[in-house]
């Protein structure tokens, strides 16, 4: 087919001899099967922001960090320079979150080479070495669905572990490969520790994953490892070989009332100090 202009600097460059036929097209980026040398990859070509339809919503940016306070209050202000910086921050979290999860053992295709806006990766493929299915195109058992759930549970804790939260994992970014699942689209993907909104991401994507192997296990609408996951990892008791029940005692302890007034004067103050800090870096 004939080469994307998007593609042209790469195939220039010798990353790619040939663009074999365009795979998908969503909400962020094109992705194309290529051939690099005897290998056959894909290459994501992200849109630009005016295209896209996911949008990067405050939730997903907290806890990111940018080089510098000029980049920052760009950023904020959303100038063409701000939005440039949003934008590479925006397809650099993926490329990281890949190597980070690659490298703890998180089944995510293996990242090569991200430059001018496209990310070159593995072709993940099923046992014919066809491109694999994704996996809300694939008919199951209820006993299949039961071990690729637990499988995926234990995708979820791996990448916990590695610090990281896909941020909106479902059945759409998942693909049924030869080896078993394999977790795709990672630019959303956020820092356990610096987002605060993790702990309902953890739960969501969790809750995801319940939801679509429900039609084919029912039983797994009644558990909550997304709950009982953040509790082990915020009482630092998370790691890879962490038995789970699926279940959480309720917390039936009266609640300290000072403390909790105490805590939210706290975050009161260090809102206004916050808002103090921008009014002057604004001025």
């Amino acid at each position: 087919m004939k080469v994307p202009k998007r593609l042209l600097p790469l195939v220039e460059e010798g990353l790619i001899d040939e663009v074999i036929s365009q795979l998908m097209s969503g909400k962020e980026a094109t992705v194309y099967v290529v051939r690099s040398g005897e290998s056959i990859r894909c290459a994501k070509v992200y849109k630009d922001a005016k295209q896209r339809s996911f949008r990067q919503a405050a939730s997903y940016r907290d806890g990111r960090k940018v080089q510098n306070s000029r980049q920052a209050r760009a950023m904020e202000k959303g100038t063409r320079y701000g939005r440039q910086m949003q934008e590479e921050l925006w397809q650099n979290a993926e490329v990281d979150a890949l190597f980070r999860l690659a490298n703890a053992g998180v089944r995510v295709p293996q990242p090569y080479i991200c430059t001018d806006g496209v990310l070159l990766m593995e072709l993940v493929v099923d046992e014919d070495d066809n491109v694999a299915p994704r996996l809300n195109d694939v008919d199951m058992t209820e006993a299949r669905a039961l071990e690729l759930h637990a499988l995926l549970i234990n995708q979820v804790v791996r990448m916990l572990c590695a610090g990281i939260i896909h941020g909106d994992l479902s059945e759409y970014n998942i693909l049924l490969a030869a080896g078993g699942p394999v977790i795709i689209d990672l630019p959303q993907a956020v820092d356990a520790a610096g987002n605060n909104e993790a702990a309902a991401m953890l739960e969501r994507d969790v809750e995801n994953l319940a939801v679509f192997f429900s039609q084919f296990a029912p039983q797994l609408l009644a558990t909550n490892y997304g709950k009982e996951i953040w509790a082990l990892f915020e009482a630092g008791e998370l790691d890879i070989s962490t038995p789970l029940t699926g279940h959480v005692e309720a917390d039936t302890r009266p609640v300290d009332m000072e403390a909790l007034m105490d805590d939210l004067e706290d975050a009161r103050l260090e809102e206004e100090a916050r808002i103090r800090y921008e009014q002057e870096m604004r001025g």
